[in-house]
C-alpha cells in the first residue's frame, strides 16, 4: 500500500505550488499599455528644396561644402577641423569636466534603482532571534480548574530564533510595469549623458572658434592701428611743413584714439573666453592651457554628412530621452491599474522556542505558520481612478512633448544648414567689401603722402576699411562656429562610439579619485 504524504511535506509542497502557480500567472498578464516606439517622421523634410551645399569664396575659410544627406556623422566630429591643439582640448574636457561626471554618477545612481526594484520579483525572508528573561508576579493566579494564589515570584529565560518569508505575487505585473518605469528613467539619464557630453565637446570647439576669431579681430585691429599711426605721422610732417593745418591732425589722432579704444573690450572677451575654456577643462583659472588659437589654425570640413529626418529620431539625445520619459509614463499606467486590483501575498514565519538556550533546536520546540492574503479596495471614493487618470495624463503629456522635442530637433538641423548656406554668401560680401574698402583706403594714403588728401575721405576710409576687416574675419568664424552646430544639431555621432565615456568615482570621505570604466554596465 502507498504511503500517504506526511502532513509537513504536503504543506510545503502546496506552499511551493502556489509560489509556482503566481510566477506562472505573473509571467502572462501585465495590466496597462505595452508601449511601442514612436515611428520615425517618413514625410519630414528639413527644408522645402533640398540644400546641396555652398560654393566655393576665394581665400581662406572659403572651401565649398557638400551636405551629404544620410551619411554618418563621426563620433569624433571635431576632428574634421583638422587641429591637433582642438583635439588635444576636447579630449581633456571629456576626461576631466565635472558636469559630464557628474551626469554619470546619476546615470550609476538610475541603474541601481533599477536593481533595487527587481528585487521585489524574490521573496524577502528576514532571520531574527529573541532572548528574553521575565519575572511573573507572585500575584498573579495559578491556572487551575480554581484559580489560586501563585506561591511567590516566577523567572524564566525565553529564546527564540525564526526565519520569516514573505512574497508579493505579481499577478497583475504591478513590479514589472515599475521596473519598466524604473529602466526607462536610468535610460533618459543615459541620454542626459549623451546631451552632456555632446554640449560639452560643442562648447569646447564653439569656445576654441571664439577664440580665434577674438585673436584674428584685435590682429586686425592692431595692423590698421599700425596703419593710422603712419598717416598720422605723415599729417604732422605736413603740418610742421605747412602743407595741412591743426584741425586735420586733431581729426587723425582723434580717429587713432577711437580705434585703440576698440582692442580693450576684445582683449576682455578674449579673457573671459580663454577662462570659459579653462572651466570647460575642468581645470582652476590660474591654469589655463598652453594651447592657443587662430583661424588659420582650424580648416572648415567640406564633406558634411547630414543625417535623414528618419534617422535623427534615434540619433538625437535630447529626442532619445523624451522617449524615454514617455515609455516610463506609460509604464505608469500599468502601475496606476495594477494597485486598483487584488494584492495577494503569501507568508510563512518558522523557527524554535525554547525556555533553555542549549535545547533551542530540539524539534519539540519547533513552530511555523504559514498564510495567505488576498486585499481588495472596497472603497477609497474614487481615489485610485483618479490616480490611474492621472498617469493616462501624464503619458498624453509625455507624448505632446516628444513630438515638440522632435519637431524642435528638426527645426534645429534646418536653422543649421540655412546657417551654413548662408554664411558662404556673407563671407563672400564681407570680402567683396574689405577688398573695395581697401582699394579706397590705399587711395587715400597715397593722396595723402602728396598732400592732395581730405581729411574726412581719409577718416571714413580708415574708418571703413576697419568695419570690413572685422565682417571678414567675424564671417569666416561664422562658417566654422555654425558647422559645428550643425553638428551638434545632428546628435553629435555618439553612436559610433566604440567605449562609453570614463567615469571616476569617488572615495567616501576623501577628495581622491580613482578612475573606472563603466564600473556597473551603464551602457
Amino acid at each position: 500500500m502507498r504511503r500517504s504524504m506526511r502532513p509537513s511535506v504536503r504543506r510545503c509542497f502546496c506552499a511551493a505550488a502556489s509560489v509556482a502557480t503566481s510566477a506562472l500567472v505573473s509571467s502572462c498578464i501585465a495590466v496597462g499599455p505595452d508601449f511601442l516606439n514612436p515611428a520615425p517622421p517618413n514625410n519630414a523634410a528639413y527644408t522645402r528644396e533640398p540644400l546641396a551645399g555652398t560654393r566655393a569664396i576665394p581665400g581662406a575659410t572659403g572651401e565649398a561644402q557638400h551636405f551629404a544627406y544620410g551619411g554618418d556623422l563621426p563620433q569624433q566630429w571635431w576632428r574634421l577641423f583638422r587641429s591637433h591643439a582642438l583635439n588635444k582640448l576636447v579630449e581633456e574636457a571629456l576626461r576631466n569636466n565635472q558636469n559630464l561626471q557628474a551626469t554619470m554618477s546619476t546615470l550609476r545612481a538610475a541603474k541601481e534603482v533599477v536593481y533595487a526594484q527587481q528585487t521585489k520579483y524574490f521573496p524577502t525572508a528576514q532571520a531574527n532571534f529573541d532572548a528574553t528573561r521575565q519575572q511573573i508576579s507572585g500575584a498573579t493566579p495559578g491556572f487551575a480548574p480554581v484559580p489560586v494564589p501563585a506561591n511567590g515570584p516566577f523567572n524564566f529565560d525565553l529564546y527564540t530564533g525564526q526565519v520569516l518569508v514573505s512574497y508579493a505575487m505579481d499577478v497583475w505585473g504591478l513590479n514589472r510595469r515599475a521596473v519598466e518605469s524604473q529602466q526607462a528613467l536610468a535610460g533618459a539619464q543615459r541620454f542626459t549623458v549623451e546631451a552632456a557630453y555632446l554640449t560639452l565637446t560643442s562648447s569646447v570647439v564653439v569656445a576654441a572658434i571664439q577664440e580665434a576669431s577674438l585673436r584674428d579681430q584685435i590682429s586686425a585691429i592692431r595692423q590698421i592701428i599700425v596703419l593710422n599711426r603712419k598717416a598720422l605721422d605723415i599729417l604732422r610732417q605736413q603740418l610742421n611743413a605747412g602743407f595741412a593745418n591743426r584741425l586735420d591732425v586733431a581729426a587723425q589722432e582723434a580717429a587713432l584714439a577711437q580705434q585703440e579704444a576698440t582692442l580693450p573690450p576684445l582683449l576682455k572677451q578674449l579673457a573671459i573666453t580663454r577662462d570659459l575654456l579653462t572651466a570647460l577643462l575642468g581645470r582652476y583659472p590660474n591654469e589655463q592651457p598652453y594651447e592657443t588659437f587662430t583661424l588659420a589654425s582650424l580648416q572648415l570640413p567640406q564633406d558634411v554628412p547630414v543625417s535623414l529626418p528618419s534617422q535623427l529620431i534615434m540619433q538625437r539625445p535630447d529626442v532619445r530621452l523624451a522617449e524615454e520619459q514617455m515609455h516610463s509614463a506609460s509604464a505608469l499606467v500599468g502601475v496606476a491599474t495594477a494597485n486598483m486590483l487584488p494584492n495577494f501575498t503569501i507568508s510563512a514565519n518558522g523557527g524554535y522556542t525554547a525556555l533553555a538556550l542549549a535545547g533551542l533546536l530540539h524539534p519539540f520546540n519547533a513552530f511555523w505558520l504559514l498564510s495567505g492574503n488576498v486585499t481588495q479596495t472596497v472603497f477609497d471614493a474614487g481615489n485610485l481612478l483618479h490616480l490611474r487618470r492621472q498617469a493616462e495624463a501624464n503619458y498624453d503629456q509625455t507624448g505632446w512633448t516628444y513630438r515638440s522635442v522632435l519637431i524642435g530637433a528638426l527645426q534645429n538641423v534646418a536653422d543649421s544648414l540655412h546657417a551654413a548656406q548662408y554664411d558662404a554668401e556673407a563671407l563672400k560680401a564681407a570680402r567683396d567689401f574689405e577688398r573695395a574698402a581697401k582699394i579706397s583706403l590705399d587711395l587715400s594714403r597715397q593722396q595723402l603722402e602728396t598732400g592732395q588728401a581730405n581729411i574726412l575721405f581719409l577718416l571714413l576710409a580708415q574708418q571703413t576699411y576697419l568695419t570690413a576687416t572685422i565682417g571678414v574675419v567675424q564671417a569666416r568664424a561664422a562658417r566654422l562656429s555654425d558647422t559645428a552646430a550643425l553638428f551638434q544639431a545632428l546628435g553629435g555621432g555618439w553612436w559610433n562610439r566604440v567605449a562609453p565615456p570614463t567615469e571616476k568615482i569617488l572615495e567616501v570621505g576623501s577628495s581622491t579619485a580613482f578612475t573606472l570604466i563603466d564600473p556597473h554596465g551603464l551602457y
